[in-house]
């Protein structure tokens, strides 16, 4: 069956506006590691991860105001945003690190610190809402949407303020011979450590002054958010016509706003500083639900859009077996192929998943 013309300019039109985007998220990250060679860590990591998750968002209140059966869009972004970032993007820069150094050491309390509040806000997010009884599926009543968006937002907010201002050496790549938590006397020189190798790694990069980078930040951001709308109308057009799982939406916009990011930590694991991917890595995860939580129940209070966010049972074990692992994998003080290799099985078991429920 040949087809239709129609069909193939709506093709069209899909490939071009997810280039676009794609392209402008990279200029995101480019701006956004500029910033991150003059502040240093973690301040461009997390300016990183906050213009990642302002795109996210976007993208995600847009296609839910499409219309159609988006009420479950939020929750498969952020599972597919776990999955890519905790089993494909963990996976393979600890498989790329660990083929080419054997083990890679990292900063243990850091990678704690983004665990010991990722775990509860997953668990409350994702899988809580499917046992809870106000509501006949696995949604959230206008009360718990309320208290779960301060909750979950304060929560973010007291990490942030732990990661920038008070535990801040736990973010910095330690010693090589260290995988215990940086002491305050020692944060200074091993922040201008990291700094330094975070230079000679980055010397493509044409940096100039802050304000430079941050007016350009925004500027690449605004298309992407400019055009959210039809790209949502294309992705909603695609999923019908190929007859694909609703999830895949998800997918996609997960795969546009973490491609920029996966590449980040992949030649951060091949410079053996692991510690910018994992900063990479699990901030991404962290903010995803710190912060696409609450922006997303706070639109769905504003445009009255029915949101459903508790897992199914296969998605819930996949995701739990996800945090086991991750827990396995950053309690050590090194890492090596072996993990990577774990966690990209499961990634791949993800995918199954996803097409053959």
């Amino acid at each position: 069956m040949q087809p239709s013309a129609g069909f193939l300019v709506q093709m069209i039109c899909f490939l071009w506006l997810f280039g676009v985007m794609l392209w402008c998220a990279f200029g995101v990250v480019r701006h956004a590691d500029c910033l991150a060679a003059i502040l240093g860590e973690p301040y461009g990591t997390l300016i990183l991860t906050l213009s990642v998750i302002g795109i996210e968002v976007s993208l995600i209140v847009s296609i839910m105001l499409t219309g159609g059966t988006n009420e479950p869009l939020a929750r498969d972004t952020m599972l597919a945003v776990l999955h890519i970032v905790l089993n494909g993007m963990v996976g393979v820069s600890l498989l790329l690190g660990g083929l080419k150094y054997g083990e890679q050491p990292f900063n243990t309390q850091g990678a704690r610190s983004f665990l010991s509040v990722l775990i509860p806000l997953v668990t409350i997010s994702l899988i809580l809402p499917r046992y809870t009884t106000s509501t006949a599926d696995p949604s959230l009543s206008t009360g718990q949407q309320i208290s779960f968006a301060v909750m979950i937002g304060l929560l973010y907010l007291i990490f942030l303020a732990t990661q920038s201002i008070r535990h801040r050496s736990f973010f910095i790549q330690p010693k090589a011979h260290s995988g215990v938590a940086l002491s305050f006397l020692m944060a200074k020189d091993e922040a201008d450590d990291d700094q330094s190798t975070h230079d000679d790694d980055d010397h493509d990069l044409e940096i100039f002054s802050t304000g430079y980078h941050a007016t350009f930040l925004i500027l690449t951001m605004l298309p992407i958010v400019l055009l959210s709308k039809k790209f949502a109308v294309l992705v909603d057009y695609g999923i019908s016509s190929f007859h694909m799982p609703v999830a895949v939406t998800g997918v996609l916009v997960a795969l546009l706003v973490l491609t920029p990011e996966g590449l980040g930590s992949f030649r951060a694991a091949l410079s053996n500083r692991l510690q910018r991917s994992v900063n990479i890595c699990l901030g991404s995860a962290l903010a995803t639900i710190g912060l696409t939580v609450p922006a997303v129940l706070i639109a769905a209070g504003i445009f009255d859009i029915h949101i459903v966010l508790g897992v199914k049972d296969t998605d819930m074990i996949l995701l739990l077996l996800t945090l086991i692992l991750s827990v396995i994998t950053f309690t050590g003080t090194r890492t090596n192929a072996l993990q990577g290799a774990v966690h990209l099985v499961l990634f791949i078991f993800y995918f199954i998943l996803l097409f053959q429920p």
